[in-house]
């Protein structure tokens, strides 16, 4: 279901950006949104959760502004300027990221497993964007490039996710990225321009609400709860149904293309999420008496 809900956004970023917001602006309305109704949940459920050591706020900083805000941007600008499936599949290289920044930072072994989802991926990209084929589809190399800096910035979170998670709550570390978030996008979101819009359009308040209510807080509760009972690394293969239905709802609604070409290449990096994701729920088991930091999404 979190999978689901976020493969539905595009839904809410077509009707925000027809109504004349930006990706920054949309960004800071989905942070405006989230972060009040986390923080009033985490107050309500465990109060003494909401404290944190000032030295720590460099986490917030990266998984909030660095992670969170640059990702959005990316994404939505994506989404905007080119296809939802070719946004949505981009976004999706950030495994890779994952991969390549743990091997640097925390020594983990690229394997042979990892290696070709990393070629599956390369391979994948270049067919959904049109490059291989030099397909009708083909985005500009700004959307290309924000597209895996979609994926990029997405995958950071993790980075930045799992130091957190050593030394709090999953709630606490959620509520303070909205927080850190929407401090980082709203002063430079035009506020004034935001509210104008909401002036001349009010019905637009209620997609505002959609995307921070429908395609945030649920789908995070959502999968934190699954969480509970599922492997992370089988969580990430069942969530993988984002970019299919991002796929099919840009194919299906917006009338994007589906040349063989693009459908290959989303099989590829799909593939390739499962093919990581399949190493890390056996590396998981094989260690489940060590403990370890669940990851974080989105």
């Amino acid at each position: 279901m979190s999978g689901v809900l976020w493969g539905i956004i595009s839904f809410f970023i077509k009707e925000l950006s027809a109504a004349g917001l930006d990706s920054l602006q949309i960004t800071a309305v989905r942070m405006l949104v989230s972060f009040p109704i986390f923080a009033v949940l985490l107050a309500a459920k465990s109060p003494d959760k909401l404290r944190i050591r000032l030295r720590d706020i460099w986490l917030f900083v990266g998984t909030g502004i660095v992670s969170i805000v640059l990702f959005n941007v990316c994404y939505f600008y994506t989404m905007i300027h080119s296809q939802v499936s070719v946004a949505v599949v981009l976004l999706y290289t950030s495994p890779v990221f994952v991969m390549l920044l743990s091997a640097l930072l925390f020594k983990e072994r690229i394997t042979l497993q990892k290696t070709a989802a990393l070629l599956m991926t390369l391979a994948g990209c270049a067919l959904t964007a049109g490059i291989a084929s030099g397909g009708s589809f083909a985005i500009t190399p700004t959307t290309l490039l924000t597209g895996l800096c979609a994926g990029f910035f997405y995958g950071l979170y993790t980075i930045f996710g799992q130091a957190a998670l050593k030394r709090y709550d999953t709630l606490t570390v959620t509520a303070y990225t909205f927080l850190f978030g929407l401090i980082g996008t709203l002063p430079m979101s035009r506020p004034a321009a935001i509210i104008g819009i909401f002036r001349s359009n009010p019905s637009i308040m209620l997609w505002c609400l959609g995307i921070g209510i429908f395609c945030t807080v649920i789908p995070y509760f959502l999968y934190t709860w699954g969480l509970k009972s599922v492997e992370g690394g089988k969580a990430a293969i069942l969530v993988a149904v984002e970019p299919l239905v991002g796929a099919v709802i840009g194919m299906c609604f917006w009338r994007e293309s589906h040349d063989a070409p693009k459908l290959i290449g989303i099989a590829l990096i799909i593939g390739a999420i499962v093919l990581l994701n399949i190493k890390s729920s056996e590396k998981s088991s094989e260690k489940s008496s060590e403990p370890s930091p669940r990851k974080q999404t989105k």
